[in-house]
């Protein structure tokens, strides 16, 4: 062999070497969360060799990591025909059609990853394990049954092990979860983020203190590896809501760790929108929205910008920007909109809508806020409910009966909520107040009948509820209802009665029991005077000077 041909292989072996370090360096980059680095090395690669289409597999699941599904839908199909590592792309686009809800489409893709696989090759069954487990619509029981097969070819692997870790935490199997990361940490001490999960998994027990000292071992490990300062963020804040009189110290410390993760990952538009989604949580609103307006000198096309600039906007009392924003946001089709988004589009538009003292409305801004406030419920009902329930509530202090009945009704549609039982009191009083102003001139009585409703359903769960009763006694008699107003009338007696001399020596209650007792009696007056008779004198047994009733008897006579 001449000298210049044994150069050339040399040279060649020493690019191949070098090509293999920078994809490694990019793998470590993409789990270090430093996203934009990881690109431009992947960048590098491919501009030195087109054909790498395990470079180009890489580089589509940053920019999915990154939650941009079309550019990582172009490198995949690049990489198809590339010359090396080609059939892993079948996998990321496997993926998209598993994010899609498109199951059969995406095993397709992997049965072409897995075609004529050779045995000892196990990297495509853990990335569709991985596939399996990250996507948007998970399956972790495929997951481990791809997982599984590449257990029979190498089961001390430190990333398969890592990938059983994460579907057996998705599975809410923590004690194989764990077993999992440890023995991937112990087949590969430099794989951190094994070591991290456990203390994710600690965090998820709630057992806070011992996950900030699994974290803390991490960082004497390697103080520069950022996604442990993101965990420690989140359990210092999961730790102040568990603490309430130590919320403001410990999510001081969770912000700090959160700053101290942005430093090491780049400060990419995705980094900034993760720490966006973390203020959100933490109710930071003020850091939220000088974040939100530092990402928009980064990216000013980027529509969960507007996002976070309608959350802080409206929090911060700055109304019209919220609504500009957020209906910017939810109007785009491709925008991955979710309740809260409606939510706070609608109530920023209350906020508008209702002076401060409830007396002056604009009645067209309301009931269009209504429309977004439904849409969030039917989005997510459970998680909103609590929101609802406290705007309703303020509107209810304002006095705005009508507006706040309307968003009372959108939350007792959540039967799950625990504030059902007292969102329909709520209801119920809302419509009997708005009903019983000096300016209506007749009751409404469709609107009565639900309030009606309403304080039945408080009843049927809650029995010993007085007031429940005495309401609905009143909504009744608006309806003029006469059989039904003595009924809850009656009923309201007998509560407070069966509750002993305590409640009933109560000058509150004195006066409820009287109303009672004459309402009913008048209801009584026109058919049935004897009866009508015997309640007032239970009137006078308790309030002998009582006016209303002694004056009553006597045109009885």
């Amino acid at each position: 062999m001449n000298k210049v041909k044994v150069l050339s292989i040399a040279l060649l072996a020493v690019v191949t070497t070098s090509r293999a370090q920078d994809l490694n360096q990019a793998k470590k980059a993409i789990d270090a969360e430093q996203f934009e680095s990881a690109k431009k090395i992947l960048k590098s690669i491919i501009n030195a060799k087109p054909a790498n289409g395990s470079a180009d597999f890489y580089l589509g699941n940053v920019y999915l990591l990154q939650n941009n599904a079309d550019s990582a839908k172009i490198y995949y199909q690049k990489g198809l025909a590339g010359s090396e590592g080609a059939r892993l792309n079948n996998i990321g686009l496997g993926l998209i059609e598993l994010d899609n809800g498109n199951v059969s489409g995406a095993e397709e893709k992997f049965a072409l990853a897995t075609k004529d696989l050779k045995k000892k090759d196990i990297e495509e069954l853990i990335y569709i394990g991985r596939a399996y487990t990250i996507s948007t619509k998970p399956d972790y029981k495929k997951a481990l049954e791809y997982l599984n097969r590449a257990k029979l070819v190498n089961p001390e692997d430190a990333q398969l092990n890592l990938a059983f870790g994460n579907a057996y935490f998705g599975d809410k199997n923590q004690n194989e979860a764990y077993s999992s990361y440890r023995k991937a940490y112990n087949a590969d001490n430099t794989l951190l983020r094994a070591k991290m999960q456990l203390g994710v998994l600690l965090k998820g027990a709630k057992a806070y203190t011992e996950a900030i000292k699994a974290f803390d071992e991490v960082i004497a490990i390697d103080a520069n590896y950022g996604p442990v300062y993101r965990e420690l963020a989140e359990t210092y804040y999961l730790w102040g809501r568990n603490e309430p009189s130590k919320y403001r110290i410990y999510v001081e410390k969770a912000l700090t760790n959160y700053e101290k993760y942005l430093s090491l990952t780049d400060y990419s538009i995705s980094s900034r929108m993760r720490h966006a989604d973390f203020l959100v949580l933490a109710g930071e609103y003020k850091a939220l929205e000088t974040e939100a307006n530092k990402m928009i000198e980064l990216d000013k096309v980027n529509p969960r910008i507007m996002r976070y600039l309608g959350y802080s906007a409206y929090q911060n009392g700055n109304y019209d920007v919220a609504i500009k924003s957020l209906e910017s946001f939810v109007a785009v089709p491709t925008n991955k909109v979710i309740g809260l988004d409606y939510q706070t589009l609608g109530f920023a538009k209350i906020k508008k809508a209702v002076s401060e003292d409830g007396k002056t409305i604009d009645t067209a801004l309301f009931d269009n806020a209504i429309l977004d406030v439904k849409k969030s419920a039917e989005m997510d009902a459970n998680g909103l409910a609590m929101n609802i329930s406290e705007i309703g509530k303020k509107l209810y202090e304002q006095k705005a009966f009508k507006q706040a009945a309307a968003i009372y009704q959108i939350a007792v549609t959540n039967k799950e909520s625990k504030n059902f039982v007292l969102d329909n009191f709520y209801l119920g009083n809302s419509i009997y107040f708005d009903n019983t102003r000096k300016d209506v001139v007749k009751p409404d009585l469709a609107a009565l009948q639900i309030a009606d409703s309403a304080y039945g359903a408080v009843i049927e769960a809650s029995p010993k509820t007085q007031d429940a009763y005495l309401y609905r006694a009143r909504t009744n008699s608006l309806m003029e209802n006469d059989a039904m107003t003595i009924k809850y009338y009656d009923d309201f007696v007998r509560v407070v009665t069966e509750k002993g001399p305590e409640e009933l020596a109560k000058p509150a209650t004195v006066k409820k029991i009287i109303e009672s007792y004459n309402t009913s009696a008048a209801s009584y007056a026109n058919t049935d005077k004897a009866k009508a008779k015997e309640y007032f004198n239970k009137t006078l047994a308790i309030d002998p000077t009582n006016e209303y009733a002694l004056n009553s008897i006597k045109a009885l006579k």
